[in-house]
């Protein structure tokens, strides 16, 4: 049986793979800095904050304790900051920004690859985001400059696991209908981005069961899974005047 890790999964994009995974057979541990009072039957919650190397070992031990192993591990804690320019923003929230999603994923794939490189086997994804392909939205210059960076870092990572038996490989949900993608918004503001969003955005429980099965059905070391590509999305400009979407009509 094939034993997935999920950080950051006890909401949104996270707790949608890990619930995906489990739906797929997959015996799946993940974690968040705090945990809800229930979990999915089945799945191992551990409480860990993924810029601590202690706790990303905590969660592979007791993952390997549980499951005997670790074939996967997807990078998925992230957060975003308040939509302002950069010289608006508090020190304390780029600081968070970029201490989560870059120095959270340099220091968890650090502890992982090890362990991988150790067992002899794995595949490790980090997540990709606004701004790993080159987008720029003025607004969230630091977290598009985490995300980018991280692509470079996976990329570097494939590069140095080659030869080995260890994989790292990209993940791009695009843009999908969480807490992240509609803070901050002014309400006059958000029913504008609503238009874009019903004609690229889509639904934690639409994208996960895809990225899901494409994680499972692994890639090659570099490799990338983006459920959003550049061809879906011109087709989805293209039809939009015939293909009425509402993401937003039972909220």
């Amino acid at each position: 049986m094939t034993v997935v890790v999920v950080t950051g999964g006890t909401r949104g994009i996270g707790q949608g793979l890990v619930r995906a995974f489990l739906d797929r057979g997959a015996s799946v541990a993940y974690c968040g800095r705090s945990l809800p009072s229930s979990s999915p039957a089945g799945a191992l919650a551990i409480a860990a904050d993924v810029t601590s190397r202690a706790d990303v070992r905590k969660l592979w031990d007791a993952t390997v304790d549980r499951f005997g192993k670790v074939d996967i591990w997807v990078n998925n804690a992230g957060m975003s900051h308040s939509r302002k320019p950069l010289w608006q923003l508090d020190a304390t929230e780029i600081d968070q920004v970029v201490n989560l999603n870059l120095r959270g994923t340099l220091q968890a794939s650090a502890v992982v690859l090890e362990a991988m490189l150790e067992q002899g086997h794995g595949t490790l994804w980090n997540m990709e985001g606004l701004g790993s392909t080159g987008q720029i939205v003025a607004g969230l210059t630091p977290y598009g400059a985490t995300k980018r960076a991280v692509t470079y870092a996976t990329l570097a990572m494939a590069r140095e696991l080659r030869g080995t038996p260890v994989k790292a490989a990209l993940l791009s949900p695009g843009m999908v209908v969480t807490d992240l993608l509609l803070r901050d918004y002014e309400p006059a503001e958000l029913e504008k981005a609503k238009k874009i969003f019903n004609i690229l955005a889509d639904r934690v429980e639409t994208v996960t069961p895809w990225l899901a099965e494409r994680i499972l059905a692994g890639t090659r070391n570099g490799g990338r899974v983006a459920w959003l590509t550049n061809r879906k999305a011109a087709y989805r400009f293209a039809t939009a005047a015939f293909r009425r979407r509402d993401l937003f009509g039972d909220a």
